[in-house]
């Protein structure tokens, strides 16, 4: 699984992340191609220039787009969310896309909504809803897709201070609406002395939407470094990690807790849930509590990357005001699916191969239990038969 992490010590913002995704070799001419889909007719081109920020050599991201002055046009060419959306809908480019930027746009409706007390609907977009910002925000998809990215992880924020001009007039640093979508991915701070705007409004809600605030283990396969537009004491830059994870060493998690006053009927939906949440496995074991109380051992198998999303579950759907979390790893045979003729219909048959030899083949029960109900025989007969074709298999 290829995953992202952000090293944001200098801020990002949607100009710096696609910086870096070029600079970790995403195609300009790819980006190029994606935005002309848009069929946004303030866009004229996108090029990509490598600069130095202090001793670092970065990339910059440049956008040609028609920008209005007048405040008439201004205001002709500023848009509200149900604009941005029709306008990525019916553009050219993937349904991945097209959904992680709606995604990224809603989270920003969101938080400007909170901002002004408005509803979203409402939401007049300003300097977010411009042209460049619509880039940036598609672009950062396209660049998600290209590198096929399933998870995306970030550092901690660095808070600038001081004041921006905006269409609003003077606000302060980070801009309220940067600051809403902070709190809204209760994303980590860090104090800066930094008098600039580190953190944008479109940085913040690429992460607010996709990340996750931690810095995750993996083995490095691309490093992309974005130029910011500024100038300050340090490298003004984006670090852009992307990578797989490593599969050898803790990526696995026994996450776990023991529930002695919940009504079992609860169980089975958690369960469930667990599954669409993400969990590998999910087991209840009976247990013995303080004074002697039967209770349930709750235990799911997970990946390290779901381990948030699954114990913040446990915690809201249960009545544990706990869990244990266990880092493990296992070794595993690599499995294939294969379908088998019978005289009862096909079955799908599990193959379990080690060092490239199938040792076993298994039947799957489910699909054994069907052909039996039609046929009106027992369902040992349709796993004897299916177990004996699959022997074929093990020569």
């Amino acid at each position: 699984m290829t995953i992202l992490y952000c090293d944001c010590f200098s801020g990002i913002s949607g100009d710096m992340f696609l910086g870096a995704l070029l600079d970790a070799g995403m195609p300009v001419e790819l980006l190029s191609k994606q935005f002309k889909l848009l069929n946004l007719h303030e866009f004229q081109g996108v090029t990509a220039e490598k600069v130095h920020k202090g001793v670092i050599a970065a990339t910059l991201l440049k956008l040609d787009v028609l920008h209005y002055h007048e405040e008439h046009d201004r205001h002709l060419h500023s848009r509200h969310l149900e604009g941005i959306q029709d306008l990525i809908k019916s553009s050219g480019i993937s349904e991945t896309v097209k959904q992680t930027s709606l995604n990224i746009f809603q989270k920003l409706a969101e938080a400007e909504a909170m901002v002004h007390g408005s509803s979203i609907e409402d939401v007049h977009f300003h300097e977010v809803g411009a042209v460049d910002s619509i880039l940036d925000i598609v672009g950062a998809a396209v660049g998600l897709e290209y590198f096929k990215i399933a998870s995306v992880f970030s550092s901690a924020l660095p808070l600038g201070t001081g004041q921006v001009l905006s269409q609003h007039g003077l606000l302060p640093l980070p801009a309220p609406a940067t600051l809403e979508l902070i709190r809204m991915a209760q994303a980590p701070v860090t104090a800066s002395n930094a008098t600039v705007e580190l953190v944008t409004p479109t940085g913040a809600a690429i992460l607010a939407t996709m990340a996750t605030f931690c810095q995750p283990d993996m083995i490095l396969n691309h490093i992309g470094i974005g130029a910011g537009k500024r100038d300050l004491e340090w490298p003004n830059v984006l670090r852009v990690l992307i990578g797989t994870q490593d599969q050898a060493d803790g990526s696995y998690l026994e996450i776990e807790t023991n529930i002695d006053d919940m009504n079992p009927q609860i169980y089975g939906q958690v369960m469930s849930k667990l599954f669409q949440a993400g969990a590998l496995d999910v087991f209840f074991t009976p247990i013995f509590m303080k004074k002697n109380r039967p209770a349930t051992r709750l235990s799911v198998i997970a990946r390290k990357e779901d381990e948030q999303i699954i114990c913040d579950f446990l915690l809201r759907e249960t009545s544990t005001f706990g869990v244990r979390v266990k880092p493990f790893w296992r070794h595993e045979a690599k499995r294939e699916m294969r379908l088998i003729e019978t005289c009862y219909g096909q079955i799908p048959v599990k193959l379990k191969i080690l060092d490239g030899e199938i040792i076993q083949a298994a039947p799957e029960f489910d699909a054994c239990v069907l052909l039996a109900e039609q046929a009106g025989v027992p369902v040992v007969r349709v796993l004897q038969e299916a177990a004996a074709i699959g022997l074929e298999f093990l020569k």
